[in-house]
């Protein structure tokens, strides 16, 4: 199983990003996956999860109405669309695979990581 994120970056208060997550190892379209980050000196966070098939998604109350969770099943490929980024999205941001059959908040409930991409938001 190999989980690869990219898209971080320097964005601005009030910008966007997309992140991606690619993965192999492993049948995609089988699993339901999430987003976390890990802000420093703070636990990993819940942000945002999504269906083995994209129609269920669930997000943490801080990120709702801002960032968008999607998959490309046909790709392998798991995005985040964040707007309106605030300097509190500030984290270490990293994709996972869920256990079970449906989306997840809980960390336990994931059990391979991608390495994380760097998000800063700052003027």
């Amino acid at each position: 199983v190999q989980l690869v994120e990219s898209g971080g970056g320097l964005a601005q208060p009030g910008g966007s990003l997309r992140l991606s997550c690619a993965a192999s190892g492993f049948t995609f379209s089988n699993y339901p996956m999430g987003w976390f980050r890990q802000a420093p000196g703070k636990e990993r966070e819940f942000v945002a999860a999504i269906s083995r098939r994209g129609g269920t998604t669930n997000y943490a109350d801080s990120v709702k109405g801002r960032f968008t969770i999607s998959r490309d099943n046909a790709k392998n490929a798991l995005y985040l669309q964040m707007n309106n980024l605030k300097p509190e999205d500030t984290a270490l941001y990293y994709c996972g695979r869920t256990t079970g059959w449906v989306p997840r908040s809980t960390l336990r409930d994931y059990d391979y990581w991608g390495q994380g991409t760097q998000v800063t938001v700052s003027s």
